[in-house]
């Protein structure tokens, strides 16, 4: 039964400003929420008991009585949607079923070459999220949206990879619409390493508002966040740091007229191609891993030289956005301290004092589901943005 005040959609504006208060998990009476946000009692139980209706929140049981009958308690329901997270790499997909409040459900991992095409993978994951779908017993009424990550650049706003240098056949293509022939649920698209920040952030620094996450790999590249929010700037592509010019040093092996950019440098396949002019044989990033980790002298070198390198990126990075902490990830970084220690020695060398008085400079903490934690949170953030929410409220 559908009220007359929810017909004329009377109780849903403002329903988002109530929910976003709702979201840190905390069961609160109607009285709590109007305190909080100065509103009047009326007002804030039309728009509660909107949110209830639409499965946002539910009841949490009763507050301790100060007389008469206990008030209810209201919370957040992070099982009032299912969201499909997918990861896509070079060669493999992860796909998971992440709740709400972005506790993943389900995954599973499996190879798949980028390479192959946008049909034949995404045909892929969309099969691998329908079995996930089914297997769990979750309704894809329950679905509200899906997010994808892939190792490319990509135009954030339209979910169309841009030129992707190691995707061939998915310039252009259409992301969005051709996975809601399936799913017809938002889907939003963005590079591997923005995904990976975001779920860098939910794991591990929750309460940072200013991060940078660098994938050092096949490629390098950053996400930014400032301010609590993702920065991708005007066209997507902010934190594309692996085509800056690395400025020379006088104590660089370089030769001064040296011109190439970070990732000629200081990527796996470059760390790979020097260590192979050596007489040693390494044919990617792998390879480098493990001849780092067996003690190799020229590996662990060439490494930390590589960390030195994304450092003399980083250092203008921190004297223009000041982040509390950097997160090193990609492949690469797995080898151990060698490519970190690089990098802080001529951070910490070469930005002003202020911006590194307080600067982090870590591993990675969030492991392989980082990816598709991310690709979830982006889904989230939109559905559960005010107006996504409002948008709810108003279709009950």
């Amino acid at each position: 039964m559908v009220d007359a005040g929810r017909a004329t959609g009377a109780v849903s504006p403002g329903a988002g400003e109530i929910f976003q208060i709702l979201r840190d998990g905390r069961a609160r009476t109607k009285a709590e929420l109007a305190l909080l946000t100065g509103l009047a009692r009326s007002t804030v139980s039309s728009r509660v008991d909107a949110l209830v209706a639409s499965g946002l929140v539910h009841p949490a049981g009763e507050a301790i009585s100060t007389g008469g009958r206990p008030p209810a308690r209201v919370a957040f329901n992070p099982l009032a949607g299912i969201v499909l997270a997918v990861d896509l790499g070079a060669t493999h997909a992860t796909v998971a079923l992440v709740d709400l409040a972005g506790r993943i459900l389900a995954s599973r991992t499996r190879a798949l070459r980028i390479a192959d095409g946008p049909a034949y993978v995404l045909d892929s994951v969309i099969a691998e999220g329908s079995q996930l779908l089914e297997a769990g017993a979750h309704a894809p009424a329950g679905l509200v949206g899906v997010g994808i990550g892939v190792p490319g650049p990509v135009e954030h706003s339209t979910g169309r990879p841009t030129n992707p240098p190691i995707m061939p056949g998915w310039d252009r293509f259409d992301v969005p619409a051709y996975v809601q022939r399936t799913f017809e649920v938002p889907v939003l698209v963005d590079n591997d390493v923005n995904v990976l920040a975001l779920g860098e952030r939910e794991v591990s620094w929750p309460h940072v508002d200013d991060l940078i996450f660098v994938k050092v790999a096949t490629g390098i590249g950053a996400g930014i966040i400032s301010g609590g929010e993702l920065r991708r700037g005007a066209q997507g592509s902010a934190g594309d740091m692996g085509h800056v010019q690395v400025p020379y040093s006088h104590d660089s092996p370089r030769p001064p007229g040296d011109e190439r950019d970070l990732e000629a440098l200081a990527s796996g396949t470059a760390i790979a191609s020097d260590l192979q002019s050596q007489g040693i044989d390494a044919a990617g990033s792998s390879d480098v891993v493990q001849l780092v980790r067996s003690g190799n002298p020229a590996a662990i070198a060439a490494t930390r030289q590589a960390g030195r390198e994304v450092g003399e990126v980083l250092a203008t990075v921190v004297n223009m956005l000041n982040p509390s902490i950097i997160v090193i990830g990609g492949s690469v970084a797995r080898a151990g301290e060698h490519l970190l220690a690089g990098v802080r020695e001529v951070v910490y060398r070469r930005s002003i004092p202020l911006a590194t008085e307080h600067l982090g400079i870590v591993p990675s903490q969030a492991g392989e589901t980082a990816g598709v934690l991310g690709a979830a949170i982006m889904v989230v953030q939109h559905v559960l943005s005010p107006a996504g929410v409002e948008a709810r409220a108003a279709r009950v």
